[in-house]
């Protein structure tokens, strides 16, 4: 028996020690891989000054707004602020160039005026109540509420291939400002190999195919843009296409009348921004604009609302459309925002000068953490998942 033994001890202590060794060469291997792993760690979360968030998530216009939709709930369209809707000139009929879907001059009295005015006030109503609400998970459901609910199924109507991703994020996005900048560029290619195309204000895309091509899935605008669109034959809206999805927010309550007006007579979708997307915007740039503001003039925080234009400060048109496209996209490319000393404001007009209610500095800030730290951007629930982010200059 114990002649028996010795080998298979023998072997079994050949077994170990080879075991071991293969273990330290396995460790020894893939050692790097480990200390990866510790790099690509979660980032802490960072530290927001409790000061300045309060601050932002105050909306020292609210006092203001409040009074103009009681007025507006109450059939008082006179005028509004610098911005007049074709309803607030105090008239009795609206302007003749505003018609309806058929075409005919609305009458302030008509039978078809009251039908749009129930509607309105229908409207303005739930958007005041859904603006007082605030969201931080808003950005985790706009794939359903905006893309799947209505362009998905636009476009989907009558064409099989889009059907697979219905529903589904896109996988790249191109987010096409206005800047002047663009001419120097040709990105008009790249722009439009994206499986998205979001585009701005309706800037115009004929004569410069090269700088920022052709394609567009979607036009988005602000309201100023329709109201000028209303007073058109049919509201004609549409320099990409009838067939494209337009998304708005509401720059005034007064607009919804517009959107009204106009909404009956389009093919594509036009869809209306939900408002606690619009305060979490807001939120979320003012809070960028009140660091800025402290760290490069060394001033009062207190004193940053006469910079900046009190309760006429706002997001630009292009942090709203980014923003949209950090929530349904993939991927997001931007093109078109910055500046130079020899460009233009926009690339399609003669504009030069920035408008002062839109901190710029501060949004560059914001896109610049896009790219390369989105956990320290604040309001947003910590579940939201940011896609990678790129900007072509």
């Amino acid at each position: 028996m114990k002649r028996t033994l010795r080998p298979i001890s023998s072997i079994l202590l050949l077994l170990v020690i080879v075991g071991t060794l293969s273990v330290r060469v396995l460790l020894y291997r893939t050692g790097s891989f480990l200390s990866e792993a510790v790099v690509f760690q979660p980032p802490p979360k960072p530290v927001f000054n409790e000061t300045l968030l309060k601050l932002a998530s105050t909306d020292i216009a609210e006092p203001k707004l409040k009074q103009e939709i009681e007025e507006l709930l109450e059939g008082n369209f006179r005028s509004r602020g610098r911005q007049r809707s074709f309803l607030s000139s105090g008239k009795y009929h609206i302007d003749a160039r505003v018609r309806s879907a058929r075409g005919f001059p609305l009458q302030l009295r008509s039978p078809e005026f009251y039908r749009l005015w129930l509607s309105f006030r229908r409207f303005l109503g739930d958007w005041w109540r859904k603006r007082r609400l605030f969201s931080p998970d808003l950005m985790s459901d706009l794939v359903s509420t905006v893309k799947a609910s209505a362009i998905d199924k636009h476009y989907g109507k009558n064409n099989n291939n889009n059907k697979e991703s219905m529903g589904k994020k896109y996988k790249s996005c191109a987010v096409v400002g206005n800047s002047g900048i663009l001419l120097k560029t040709d990105h008009g290619n790249l722009i439009d190999s994206h499986d998205a195309v979001i585009r701005l204000n309706n800037a115009r895309t004929s004569s410069f195919k090269s700088n920022v091509g052709l394609k567009t899935t979607i036009s988005f605008v602000n309201s100023n843009i329709l109201h000028l669109c209303a007073r058109r034959e049919g509201c004609f809206c549409h320099p990409y296409g009838s067939h494209v999805p337009i998304i708005m927010y509401i720059c005034q309550p007064v607009h919804f009348f517009d959107y009204l007006v106009c909404n009956s007579s389009h093919k594509a979708p036009l869809i209306v921004t939900d408002p606690r997307f619009d305060v979490l915007c807001a939120r979320i740039v003012k809070y960028y604009s009140l660091k800025r503001f402290v760290k490069i003039t060394a001033k009062d925080v207190a004193e940053w609302g006469a910079a900046h234009e009190g309760s006429n400060f706002h997001y630009s048109s292009g942090m709203q459309a980014v923003m949209l496209a950090v929530g349904i996209c993939q991927k997001v490319s931007i093109f078109g925002f910055g500046k130079a000393e020899t460009a233009k404001h926009h690339y399609h007009t003669s504009q030069k000068a920035e408008l002062p209610l839109h901190d710029y500095e501060a949004e560059y800030e914001l896109y610049k953490d896009l790219m390369e730290r989105p956990h320290a951007i604040p309001f947003i629930s910590d579940k939201f998942k940011f896609p990678p982010v790129v900007m072509y200059h």
